[in-house]
């Protein structure tokens, strides 16, 4: 006989995420069970049910609850917020207390959250599935709190408590050898800890890892390398049991969270240093950017010939002001960009968020020469410049420059946090920041300007000849490079590089590359989708290719394309053919907007055919490939 079916009410309003879409592999895989995800719209968290709060973790992002009909529950807040510390929540319950549908769980501060953690996402996941009969999902694309059905699941007839739960910490002692042996034993562990769901640790070699050990254990649920860190996920409520019998029965020192991480990454070279800077940098600021791109898309279309001879402003005047209103709104973020870039990097490197905004809104002053005005007056020997006692001074502004801003904030975070060491409190408001930007506005336009501005010039100038030379080589080439360049996150580095040519140039060349890549990775798992027989496969290769065609790419690649290896080869065959192509016929994008199916909203309007035939290609090659090796290697 089966219990009445348990009904999951949503902890939180906001948009309904799938489950497979969560950037981070834990919950995308399924490593932990099945459930949905919300992007919050305000922070705060209820219960969904009556029952019990069986785990709050010390650092409040997750918490574990008990339903009163036997459902396990984890809710985790925010991807990678166990890195802030418990910073930005508030707890309203302990683990033990017993609750109410509707009840306040957790309260937490969204904005703090967005631009501290990798994102706001927070998956709801049912841990103990395997006693449970098919979840059912809720249809809604937005959801309210306590007043919308998120899940439904019923108890089995014959559910028993698994042994994983049953087991007591002391109980996992030889598992917890057994992990530590497959990670390379304990002369290859620098530092571990853990979070709700998964063991981490800063290792001397992965090399030595046993990762086909680790996958076959009952305890492990999945295992995988992310920033620096080893990651092997063991589940709420057990995790922290298997942790401690790491440590009373395999000797391993435990280790702080921070300990962990500055190991880690200490583990990356310069290279992946700066990478991460430069992802750190421009993902928090990219939304402004594709938003840009998009309205700057609508705009291409009413002012450009693209579906007629004439552009629609010529052949309906009435919509001249329109297109215009919109060109101002969505030329904003990149007519501002040193702004937008100073704030995220101040941010970074550790200072006032607001000076940051300041510098680069000091360096696109309207007094002075605006920078896509530079070679004009180069030309006619016009640029006005500041007598500073003999030492002549271009007065020229940085528009769209992405250099200049990014060393003079590292100089003026530098520089400020120097002041902030040692003047007294009482004294910083009037000394620090017009100390701090005095000084760095000065460097930046005396010396880190001309050198950034010309160094940029030569990037720019280099990447045109290249092109200009070799475009099929060019085009052949990136298109290969960029679905590898994703699975480092090197790829960061030519947001940077689209930018300072959008800047430059007006257009840029390898945004279209990257939009055709992501396609081309979404038209290889859809290939598995329907060569695929098993609904599981089915319907994670379904929305990660949906995914992937708007613009996210990585829950197809590292979900599904990447485990069978094949779908990505013919993706990155697909785009690499594609991106000689659309090089050949010089295909421009004027801005970064949606690498996806609406990437033609960004491309020059004169472009779209060329354009639209690379979509082809990277619809129909991949998808191909894929789709006949699938049907033959594929378990039927």
């Amino acid at each position: 006989m089966q219990d009445k079916e348990q009904l999951i009410y949503a902890p939180l309003s906001g948009n309904i995420v799938p489950l497979e879409n969560v950037p981070d592999p834990t919950f995308s895989q399924k490593m932990m069970g099945d459930g949905i995800a919300i992007e919050p719209s305000e922070g705060k968290l209820v219960a969904p049910f009556d029952g019990e709060v069986i785990q709050v973790f010390p650092t409040k992002h997750a918490i574990g609850l008990l339903s009163s009909s036997g459902v396990e529950v984890l809710i985790h807040i925010g991807l990678e917020t166990v890195s802030l510390n418990g910073e930005g929540f508030e707890t309203h319950v302990q683990a033990g207390d017993h609750i109410k549908a509707g009840d306040v769980l957790v309260t937490f501060d969204l904005d703090f959250i967005r631009q501290n953690a990798k994102s706001t996402i927070t998956p709801i996941v049912i841990t103990n599935g395997d006693q449970l009969e098919a979840i059912s999902k809720t249809d809604e694309k937005d959801v309210i709190a306590l007043d919308s059905v998120l899940l439904g699941t019923t108890q089995k007839a014959l559910a028993t408590q698994s042994k994983a739960t049953a087991k007591s910490a002391t109980q996992y002692g030889e598992e917890a050898k057994e992990i530590v042996a497959a990670v390379g034993g304990l002369d290859n562990i620098e530092a571990a800890t853990h979070c709700v769901t998964r063991l981490r640790f800063a290792l001397r070699d992965e090399e030595q890892v046993d990762k086909e050990k680790l996958e076959g254990m009952e305890l492990v649920k999945g295992v995988f390398s992310a920033n620096g860190q080893f990651q092997v996920v063991i589940g709420q409520g057990t995790v922290d049991k298997v942790f401690k019998a790491m440590i009373t029965e395999a000797g391993v020192k435990e280790s702080s969270k921070e300990e962990v991480k500055a190991l880690s990454g200490q583990k990356q070279n310069g290279l992946q240093r700066a990478i991460k800077t430069l992802a750190d940098i421009f993902i928090p600021i990219l939304p402004a950017i594709v938003t840009a791109g998009l309205l700057m898309g609508i705009n291409n279309i009413l002012v450009n010939p693209i579906f007629t001879d004439e552009p629609i402003v010529e052949l309906y005047p009435s919509w001249a002001g329109i297109a215009n209103m919109i060109n101002i709104i969505a030329n904003t973020a990149f007519t501002f960009l040193p702004a937008l870039i100073g704030w995220s990097a101040m941010r970074r490197f550790g200072g006032s968020e607001l000076l940051g905004i300041v510098l680069g809104l000091i360096l696109v002053h309207p007094d002075l020469l605006n920078a896509w005005a530079y070679g004009d007056a180069l030309d006619s020997g016009t640029i006005p410049k500041w007598d500073l006692f003999g030492l002549e001074v271009e007065k020229v502004g940085y528009q769209g420059q992405v250099l200049p801003v990014l060393l003079a904030s590292w100089v003026l975070a530098k520089i400020e946090i120097f002041l902030r060491k040692r003047v007294p409190d009482s004294l910083q408001l009037l000394i620090v920041a017009p100390i701090a930007l005095l000084v760095t506005g000065f460097l930046a336009f005396i010396i880190i300007g001309p050198i950034t501005f010309t160094i940029g010039s030569w990037l720019t100038d280099g990447l045109v000849a290249i092109f200009d030379a070799f475009p099929i080589i060019g085009g052949l080439i990136y298109g290969a490079i960029y679905a590898p360049l994703v699975i480092t996150g090197m790829h960061h580095t030519f947001l940077a590089v689209d930018l300072q040519l959008i800047g430059s140039t007006g257009s840029t060349f390898l945004w279209p590359i990257l939009a055709l890549s992501n396609i081309a990775q979404g038209a290889a798992v859809f290939a598995i989708m329907f060569a695929a027989r098993e609904e599981k496969l089915k319907g994670l290769a379904g929305t990660s290719g949906i995914s992937a065609w708007l613009g996210i790419t990585e829950p197809a690649m590292f979900g599904v394309n990447l485990r069978y290896r094949y779908p990505f080869i013919a993706a990155v065959i697909g785009t690499a053919i594609a991106g000689a192509f659309i090089t050949f016929f010089k295909v421009k994008a004027t801005s970064v907007g949606v690498g996806g199916i609406p990437a033609p909203l960004s491309i020059v309007g004169g472009d779209w055919p060329a354009f639209l035939i690379g979509m082809a290609i990277v619809i129909i090659v991949p998808f191909i490939i894929t789709f006949i090796i699938a049907k033959r290697r594929l378990p039927r």
